[in-house]
């Protein structure tokens, strides 16, 4: 494979590499970190990448499991937790705070999660992949990820609502 083909085939899919590491990780420096090492092991193993007939699932399958093998390393605690990936300039300052909060909240339910959630979230919501790409990058049955993605998303649903009620439900 050339490096022009390599280009093409694989530089496309940073952003997503990213994006699933930035969701696993939290810290932008790690994911940033996660992603150039995804990007590199890709690289030296170019010669393969055309025996895969996904890439993608292949990179999104790499990634998931250096960051949860990050996530199980000593380097876990000296994660940081920043959230700066949500901005919208044209609403009110009161609704803007509450926009905030709320991203703020999802994102706090969703590191509550379980692990396998947490990533089918961030797959099938966040990514738009589909039941069965999902299912090959997790190496899970679709039906099994359809029902982690449904629990997930009541866990999440449930309490963002008892947060917005205040309790007074």
């Amino acid at each position: 494979m050339t490096q022009t083909d390599f280009v093409k085939l694989v530089m496309p899919l940073k952003d997503k590499v990213f994006r699933l590491a930035k969701r696993l990780l939290v810290s932008n420096e790690e994911a940033e970190d996660a992603t150039q090492e995804i990007l590199l092991k890709l690289w030296n193993n170019r010669k393969k990448i055309e025996e895969y007939k996904n890439v993608e699932a292949f990179s999104m399958t790499m990634t998931k499991n250096l960051c949860l093998d990050r996530l199980k390393s000593k380097q876990a605690q000296n994660l940081k937790i920043v959230h700066s990936n949500y901005q919208d300039h044209n609403v009110s300052l009161q609704k803007q705070v509450e926009n905030n909060d709320s991203v703020n909240w999802v994102s706090k339910i969703m590191d509550g999660l379980p692990e396998q959630q947490k990533i089918i979230v961030q797959l099938r919501d966040i990514e738009d992949y589909e039941f069965d790409e999902i299912a090959k990058i997790l190496e899970m049955n679709e039906t099994a990820v359809r029902v982690a993605l449904s629990r997930a998303r009541k866990t999440i649903r449930e309490k963002l609502t008892n947060k917005h009620s205040y309790g007074l439900r």
